[in-house]
């Protein structure tokens, strides 16, 4: 069974924590000062009942909600506080995993009793960080996933041979990841239009209606995941970090800005393990170009954020001179060495100074304490075209 744990309103609830005058009250996260002129970010759930949702462009917000509050996105915030429950979560005797920013998983094929254990996890997020999350729990990643937005904010579904089907058979196929608006269409010309309806296709008629993205959806719905709690730091062959937007995105900027926190969430952690990588896979995904990855091998390695996302940029620049609507996002490395020979250049040397010094006062005075300040900034290009 996999645990998967979707935190709720996640940069929202972060400020209503540490601000107490905002609780209660409809609040939107901007990515920069300029409350009319950006794009929300995060919005808290009094926002959202009146309508209000990420992505959507700040000005249009105050138009639904004259008195909405604003607050400038902290991304050092966020990091920190998703990087500190990661850590509470390592606490139980289960393997964990990063599903995004605000989502984790947990291996909990030991577990016995199931809803208490959800339970406690949410009371402890709850007591530590004041701020909610929802859980979901089933045979695989995709299904858990699924059951953590069912009873949110602050639920818990389990899904179980007993009550899957009866349970997908009210949710619509549309909620399933990876299921996109132009995706969501075409299943129902093919009669498809609940979870159920989707689960219940066999791989051949999938595959031969939607090839391999359809054989891909029975997969995900059908596996039984399990995390390798064997696997070693050594034989580690990738290391990534995705995110999937709440609402469809064409704002370059907002965009930008998310490749480059994956990309320092991705060094950060080759750094821990003392690794370099040579390949910058980056995926990308969104109802106008279905999913797009693609990849990128140098010959110089790195562990340097800036650097990852720059190579994430030169691949994303040859997808194309306009950047569709996108959902989803993900920045890999891979083709991994040990990080054993110093820079051989005085600018490589200055830029790994830097990195080390930043890593050393973040450690020293808390996870990013020092962040790039593109992350908040880089919407200032949204006018631009890739």
């Amino acid at each position: 069974m996999i645990l998967h744990i979707d935190m709720d309103a996640f940069f929202a609830s972060i400020e209503q924590a540490v601000n107490p005058r905002l609780k209660g009250k409809p609040l939107i996260v901007g990515s920069r000062n300029s409350k009319l002129h950006t794009v929300v970010c995060a919005a808290s759930y009094e926002a959202k009942a009146l309508g209000i949702d990420s992505g959507m462009a700040s000005d249009e917000a105050f138009n639904l909600c004259p008195n909405l509050e604003f607050v400038v996105a902290d991304q050092g915030k966020y990091i920190w506080t998703s990087e500190q429950i990661f850590e509470l979560l390592k606490v139980y005797s289960f393997e964990v995993a990063y599903a995004s920013i605000d989502e984790f998983q947990m291996d909990i094929a030991e577990a016995r009793n199931l809803q208490t254990l959800a339970q406690t996890i949410q009371k402890q997020i709850q007591e530590t960080f004041k701020i909610t999350a929802s859980i979901g729990i089933a045979k695989n990643s995709t299904l858990a996933k699924l059951a953590s937005k069912l009873n949110k904010p602050n639920g818990i579904a389990i899904l179980t041979p007993a009550n899957l089907e009866e349970t997908l058979a009210v949710v619509p196929v549309k909620k399933l990841c990876g299921v996109g608006e132009k995706t969501a269409v075409l299943l129902e010309l093919l009669g498809i239009k609940t979870c159920l309806d989707l689960y219940q296709k066999s791989a051949q008629f999938l595959e031969q209606n939607l090839g391999q993205n359809g054989l891909n959806f029975y997969l995900s719905l059908h596996s039984t995941d399990h995390f390798d709690p064997n696997q070693k730091e050594q034989e580690i062959k990738s290391v990534s970090h995705s995110y999937t937007l709440p609402r469809l995105s064409e704002n370059t900027g907002f965009i930008k800005a998310w490749l480059r926190l994956l990309s320092e969430m991705v060094a950060r952690r080759l750094r821990e393990k003392n690794l370099v990588a040579k390949t910058v896979h980056l995926c990308l995904s969104g109802p106008e170009m279905a999913h797009f990855g693609a990849q990128k091998t140098y010959q110089e390695p790195t562990n340097d954020g800036y650097e990852v996302y720059l190579r994430s940029l030169k691949i994303m620049l040859k997808k194309d001179q306009k950047l569709p609507k996108i959902r989803a996002l993900g920045i890999t490395c891979s083709n991994l060495f040990s990080a054993s020979y110093p820079p051989l250049f005085n600018e490589d040397k200055r830029r790994e100074a830097l990195v080390k010094a930043v890593d050393s006062i973040n450690t020293k005075q808390g996870d990013w304490t020092i962040y790039p300040a593109v992350i908040i900034l880089a919407n200032k290009a949204n006018r631009l075209k890739i």
